[in-house]
């Protein structure tokens, strides 16, 4: 087994990691409100909650379906 690489140019690499970590604070931060909104009884605060991790777990997605394209890219152009 070889030493793995990253796939793809470095700067795209950079810029989808640099995504999924935005990702995952968002959701994190929809999952404080929604806790805060919970323990207070603010409702809409809750709601606001769940709706950033809703877009959060979009964005996620999409960045796993960009990944894929470029796993399926690099596939079909090794030698």
């Amino acid at each position: 087994m070889g030493t793995p690489t990253l796939a793809g140019n470095p700067q795209e690499v950079i810029v989808s990691f640099t995504d999924k970590i935005k990702n995952k604070a968002e959701n994190a931060a929809g999952v404080a409100k929604e806790k805060a909104g919970e323990a207070t009884g603010d409702n809409e605060l809750r709601v606001e909650g769940k709706a950033e991790q809703s877009k959060a777990s979009l964005k996620d997605a999409g960045e796993k379906v960009k990944d894929a394209a470029s796993n399926v890219k690099d596939a079909f152009s090794k030698d």
